[in-house]
C-alpha cells in the first residue's frame, strides 16, 4: 500500500523542482524528504529518482505515481469538501492569496461580512504577486487567490484551477491634482517623469506598450511595485503613472484621472482548485469577495477628465 503522504512529496516535488523546494513548502527538512521518497520508492518496488548532476529527476514511473497522486490528493479534498457541506455552519480555516489592491479595496469589507455571517470561520490573507498566487494555490499552500489579468495578456493555464471573474477594473491615466501643466490624453504625458511597477510584471508589461502605441517611450524614473507610493508619488506632483479604480476602494480619487484609448480594464478573479471549489469556507469567502466588489465604487466621472 503506497502512503499517501509519501505520494505527496512526490507531487510536490514534480511541481517545485527540488527536494529544498519541496522541504521549505511544508515545513521539512530536506534529508527528511529524501528519507520519505527513499520509502516510496520501496514501496512502489520502482526507481522514482534519478541523479542529474546536483538535481534529481523523476522518473517515468514516477510520473505514472504523480498523476495518480494528484487524483488521490484532488479526491481527499472533494471528500473533505462533502463532509463540510453536511454541516449546518461554516467553519474551519481558509488561506487567502491577493495582490496589494484587491487587499486594500476588496478584502477588508469581504472580512466583515464573514465575521458577521461565519463567526466560525477563520481566514487567513497574505499579500502575493498573482502569479505567485496561482501557483501556491496549485500547489495546495494557498486556499483561494485573488489575481488579475490586464488586457492583452493572458496567464499560464492551470487545469487543476477554475478562474471566476470578481470585477471588470478600469485603469486611467492618473496626474497631478495641480500641474504646472495640464495633459488632456496620454500622448500629453510623454515629456513626464513616470512611476511604474517593476519590470517584468504584467502592469509594467502593459503600460509600456500602451505608451509605445501612443507614440512615446515612458521615462520611468520611479519604480515600485507599492501603489499607494504611486499615488503619494503623483500627489505630489512628481510623477505620472496609470492606476486602477480599485486603489481608491470606494473613496474620492486624490489625483487627477483621465480616461485611456478605449477605457481599458483589467479583469480581477478568483481562482482555487478544482476539487476545493465547492468547500463551503470557499464558496462562503467567494460570495463575500464578489459583495465586496459590487460595493466598491469606482471613481466619480467627474474625478476623470
Amino acid at each position: 500500500m503506497l502512503d499517501v503522504r509519501r505520494l505527496r512529496l512526490l507531487v510536490e516535488l514534480s511541481r517545485r523542482g527540488t527536494l529544498t523546494a519541496v522541504a521549505e513548502a511544508l515545513s521539512y527538512s530536506p534529508s527528511s524528504v529524501s528519507q520519505q521518497l527513499a520509502l516510496l520508492e520501496r514501496e512502489a518496488g520502482v526507481p522514482l529518482l534519478v541523479q542529474v548532476g546536483r538535481r534529481v529527476q523523476l522518473t517515468p514511473q514516477a510520473l505514472v505515481l504523480v498523476e495518480h497522486g494528484r487524483a488521490i490528493l484532488d479526491r481527499l479534498e472533494e471528500a473533505e469538501a462533502e463532509v463540510a457541506r453536511s454541516l449546518t455552519a461554516v467553519g474551519g480555516t481558509v488561506r487567502i492569496a491577493v495582490f496589494q489592491s484587491a487587499a486594500h479595496a476588496v478584502v477588508p469589507q469581504a472580512l466583515t461580512l464573514l465575521r458577521a455571517e461565519h463567526p466560525a470561520l477563520r481566514v487567513e490573507v497574505t499579500e502575493r504577486e498573482p502569479e505567485v498566487g496561482l501557483f501556491e494555490v496549485a500547489a495546495r499552500d494557498f486556499d483561494l487567490v485573488v489575481a488579475e489579468q490586464y488586457p492583452g495578456h493572458t496567464r499560464s493555464h492551470r487545469e487543476e484551477l477554475d478562474r471566476v471573474h470578481l470585477a471588470a477594473d478600469a485603469i486611467r491615466l492618473a496626474l497631478p491634482p495641480h500641474p504646472v501643466s495640464r495633459p488632456t490624453n496620454l500622448a500629453q504625458a510623454a515629456g513626464l517623469p513616470w512611476v511604474l511597477e517593476p519590470e517584468g510584471t504584467a502592469s509594467r508589461e502593459w503600460a509600456e506598450q500602451l505608451c509605445r502605441e501612443a507614440g512615446f517611450e515612458p521615462d520611468v524614473r520611479f519604480e515600485t511595485a507599492d501603489l499607494m507610493a504611486h499615488i503619494r508619488l503623483i500627489r505630489s506632483g512628481n510623477a505620472v503613472g496609470l492606476l486602477p479604480d480599485l486603489v481608491w476602494a470606494g473613496e474620492a480619487p486624490s489625483v487627477r484621472l483621465v480616461d485611456l484609448p478605449g477605457h481599458p480594464e483589467r479583469e480581477v478573479f478568483t481562482s482555487t482548485r478544482q476539487a476545493a471549489a465547492t468547500r463551503p469556507a470557499v464558496v462562503a469567502c467567494r460570495d463575500a469577495l464578489a459583495r465586496a466588489a459590487r460595493a466598491t465604487a469606482t471613481p466619480s466621472s467627474a474625478a476623470a477628465s
